[in-house]
């Protein structure tokens, strides 16, 4: 019982909103500011982060867009130990302990497929792609994406299928409302990416999509460990492969897109559709999970009858 974890703390349902509400807010703050940035100056999103990174160059350039996420995660981290007081296994999990294998497999299954499907890609459409890989750059953005890129991908975790998810849930009483509004607002927060602008408003089905089997696995598995493993995976790998000049993440990967008019189809959708449940069928096979309708759909417990499910566990394996 994930979202029951939150019963846990000592303050109520109003404190899994301030860091989450707070972070909307500088947000769309950034996103209004940006877009009168580039209103005023008369140029592209593009074009003002190739400005950018020709001055300090793309490896430092994620770097510094990184650390914020450093930051953001040790804030939420104390806020939950510190103020609300809740364990950080039982912000992370159901389980007794952070069951580190879940988050290495689903690391290394999602990985293997995103620089496989990856690869796939390219050589299927070489005239859209060119190869930069260089040793000397390639090596420092190895460096940053296996250090810094863990630190975005769970703070996100942590924010939306933690923090917000159990706070939806304690305050709504329904898992249905907490997985989906938060996976609509995990979307959201990818509005103001340069891929949105290029691509158009058909990309948020990506993000939304993502969203949505985020939460799935956080619900069905009763924690976080196979998100915060797929997550981190999906970054880095995309990170180290291929980048673009138009997306918000530009690094001296293998290979750099050059799609002269770059979309996203029905086509690009399918892996959605039809990618992300098969994934979670196999997970569900290898984890064992049951009652899909309920996990998903059912009702979320009271605190009185989450503790007194709590008191009964502790007592039978007491007496055992």
């Amino acid at each position: 019982m994930y979202i029951e974890q939150g019963y846990k703390g000592k303050l109520g349902a109003w404190n899994f909103f301030v860091i989450p509400v707070l972070f909307i807010l500088l947000m769309a703050f950034n996103y209004v500011s940006t877009k009168l940035m580039l209103s005023e100056s008369d140029q592209s999103m593009e074009a003002l982060m190739s400005q950018m990174i020709d001055k300090i160059g793309k490896n430092v350039f994620l770097a510094i867009n990184l650390m914020i996420f450093v930051v953001g995660l040790l804030a939420v981290f104390f806020w939950v130990k510190f103020i609300h007081q809740q364990t950080l296994t039982q912000f992370t999990t159901s389980r007794k302990k952070i069951d580190w294998k879940r988050i290495g497999l689903m690391f290394v299954l999602w990985g293997t497929f995103s620089a496989v499907t990856t690869l796939i890609a390219v050589y299927s459409v070489p005239e859209n792609y060119e190869l930069q890989f260089n040793w000397t750059s390639f090596l420092p953005l190895l460096i940053i994406s296996l250090v810094l890129f863990p630190f975005q991908t769970s703070f996100e975790e942590y924010l939306f299928r933690g923090q917000l998810l159990q706070g939806l849930g304690i305050a709504t009483k329904s898992r249905a409302v907490s997985w989906i509004v938060t996976s609509v607002l995990f979307g959201v927060m990818h509005a103001a990416n340069p891929e949105v602008e290029k691509l158009g408003p058909s990309i948020m089905i990506f993000y939304i999509g993502t969203g949505l089997v985020l939460g799935a696995m956080t619900l069905l598995d009763e924690g976080l460990e196979l998100a915060l493993g797929f997550h981190a995976a999906n970054n880095i790998i995309g990170a180290l492969l291929i980048t673009s000049t138009w997306t918000a993440i530009q690094t001296d990967s293998v290979y750099l897109d050059t799609s002269v008019m770059p979309s996203f189809s029905i086509i690009d959708a399918l892996p959605i559709f039809i990618g992300y449940p098969i994934l979670l069928i196999i997970l569900g096979k290898i984890y064992k999970w049951k009652n899909w309708k309920e996990k998903l759909f059912g009702r979320v417990l009271s605190k009185e009858e989450f503790l007194a499910i709590e008191g009964e566990s502790s007592y039978d394996e007491f007496q055992e």
